[in-house]
């Protein structure tokens, strides 16, 4: 599969997914599952692929010329 998240992109999802994990063991009630949103962010920064950029077929890697 073809590479579609940049490096900037990518470590901007890694600081968001540390940002967000925390929530899990701060948050009290249903709100602290919003640090669940932490595993696409991991996920998509650690594979370089985000399905959402392929669906509308946009990439954020430099381009090879």
């Amino acid at each position: 599969m073809k590479k579609n998240v940049g490096n900037t992109d990518r470590t901007i999802r890694l600081i968001l997914a540390a940002a967000v994990f925390p929530m899990l063991f701060i948050l009290n009630g249903p709100a602290r599952f919003l640090g669940l949103a932490f595993l696409p962010l991991m996920g998509t920064a650690l594979t370089r692929r985000c399905g959402a950029y392929a669906l509308i077929g946009t990439s954020t890697c430099e381009r090879e010329e």
